[in-house]
């Protein structure tokens, strides 16, 4: 499984709460709605930023902090960010991420800026960072875990399928 886009840059230590502020948790349930306000609390214009199907975030330590709003990796999934790239994740957000398809890689971030174009293949367990010529390594995602994926995660998986038969 391969996946390409350009990178959108963010510090570390990024909850929850800045990935989809609070106000709209109840306010808001359509996710396509909700998508327009992802980052907005630290970044405006962030939105606008992204690229639908072309856009990684790349960010340092601890991404996903917080509470485990599950809009949370919905929301950055329905606007069109295809993965999310890190030096380590909150536990509760990785696992709801991974839930309904947003693929993580693990890595050292702090080679990568704004804008670069990354290739990532996650049976080899690499990232390009195409713009620099650069090789980062990460955990080959186990095929289970790329199966999920493919399906849109595994809540996608069970309504397909009916079981969990990997």
């Amino acid at each position: 499984m391969n996946i390409e886009g350009k990178a959108i840059r963010l510090g570390d230590s990024i909850n929850t709460d800045f990935i989809i502020s609070g106000r709209y948790k109840f306010s808001i349930t359509d996710m396509k709605e909700l998508a327009k306000h992802i980052m907005e609390d630290i970044d405006p214009d962030f939105p606008k930023k992204v690229i639908p199907g072309k856009s990684i975030i790349v960010a340092g330590k601890n991404f996903g902090m917080g509470s485990s709003r599950e809009q949370a990796p919905l929301a950055i999934k329905e606007a069109g960010i295809v993965a999310v790239v890190a030096q380590s994740f909150a536990r509760i957000f990785y696992r709801n991420a991974f839930n309904i398809g947003l693929p993580l890689v693990e890595t050292d971030t702090s080679s990568i800026s704004d804008g670069d174009s990354l290739s990532m293949d996650f049976d080899k367990g690499t990232l390009k960072d195409l713009t620099k010529n650069i090789e980062l390594r990460s955990a080959p995602l186990p095929p289970v875990m790329q199966k999920l994926l493919q399906e849109g995660g595994i809540v996608a998986y069970y309504k397909k399928y009916g079981e969990l038969k990997l």
